[in-house]
């Protein structure tokens, strides 16, 4: 599965969904939105949540700009976005 970010996610998925993660990772549906327009960012726990919550399809760094330090053994992962990447 190729992680996109929650709001290529939402669009691709059924309706309720945004619902559905919202009841998983403990925040209301208009959070979840929120975090979708890039309105809000999520706390680093719920990143996390919300990548589990999609199995992986939205992954931490696409909800959150500073995840190299939050959780920089991620930075060694051969899908982790580069920093060339995250720029273009």
């Amino acid at each position: 599965m190729t992680a996109m970010n929650l709001h290529a996610y939402l669009q691709s998925t059924d309706r309720g969904e945004a619902s559905r993660i919202a009841r998983e990772v403990g925040v209301s549906p208009t959070m979840i939105s929120q975090y979708a327009a890039g309105a809000k960012m999520p706390a680093p726990h719920t990143a996390a949540s919300i990548e589990r919550a999609t199995g992986g399809a939205v992954m931490r760094w696409d909800l959150r700009d500073d995840w190299r330090e939050i959780w920089p053994e991620l930075a060694s992962r051969p899908d982790a976005p580069t920093e060339h990447n995250e720029a273009a």
